[in-house]
């Protein structure tokens, strides 16, 4: 399935790049449709479309290289964080060095358009800061779970986590294999990290912390939840499920 998102990902980045640049789709640039003959005019558009293309080419390699990695079993969030920065930078440059392209720095009056660049640098910095957002969240849903293990119970850090006090887990076994998942209800999958409420194929409702490809899983269940969650290593894993079935122990 991953594979197949990046995939796709990557060959519509480079069909947006081959449509502008190529194919001479002007229509599909954003401001530009939309613009006055008169101001279209004024606009270098064949080095725009140049520019796109060129962004549309890298960021979609990338995803293209990113899903060649997955079909290979490589973890492709080793290099996703990379695969970020890239999309980013080359987006914050495509959209300022797009303005140097544009010549419109009058209106039909005359007066000179500040309130449209304005505009657009706002269009930029919120375009910056969405990207950042969007950065950040998903690294922080790539870090490995930790947790604390002390005399109240059990404690998941990060989202979705919570504490498990002792009296409230019937039991806890070390398990090789997740359950067949049918669905993410709220939560968060990125490679081989799933994070957050997941349905089964046999309609349990479970709460995940772990990295797939590191078996294996502590399996908790206890107050009417069933949760899965490993740590950094195998050996990390195996460490916590024997201190957790201590404390267990009458």
């Amino acid at each position: 399935m991953l594979l197949l998102v990046w995939l796709l990902t990557g060959v519509f980045l480079v069909f947006v790049g081959l449509s502008v640049h190529v194919f001479k789709w002007y229509f599909l640039i954003s401001g530009y449709n939309t613009m006055p003959q008169d101001q279209k005019a004024n606009v270098d558009i064949a080095s725009v479309a140049r520019l796109i293309g060129f962004w549309g080419y890298v960021n979609g390699g990338v995803c293209i290289v990113l899903g060649i990695m997955s079909a290979f079993g490589v973890d492709p969030t080793a290099g996703l964080i990379p695969a970020l920065i890239l999309f980013g930078v080359s987006t914050t440059y495509l959209l300022i060095r797009a303005q140097r392209y544009g010549f419109n720095t009058k209106s039909r009056r005359g007066g000179r358009v500040r309130s449209g660049r304005i505009h657009q640098y706002g269009s930029i910095g919120a375009t910056i800061v969405a990207l950042i957002v969007v950065g950040l969240m998903m690294l922080y849903f790539i870090q490995h779970t930790k947790i604390t293990i002390d005399d109240d119970g059990i404690v998941i850090h990060g989202l979705y986590g919570g504490t498990y006090s002792w009296e409230t887990i019937a039991s806890a076994d070390l398990v090789e294999e997740l359950p067949r998942l049918t669905r993410r209800t709220n939560g968060a999958a990125i490679g081989s990290r799933l994070r957050g409420h997941f349905r089964t194929a046999e309609g349990d409702s479970i709460k995940l912390f772990v990295d797939r490809n590191q078996p294996p899983f502590i399996h908790l269940i206890g107050d009417n939840q069933i949760i899965y969650f490993n740590l950094k290593t195998p050996d990390d894993t195996r460490q916590a499920f024997d201190a957790i079935f201590e404390r267990l122990q009458p």
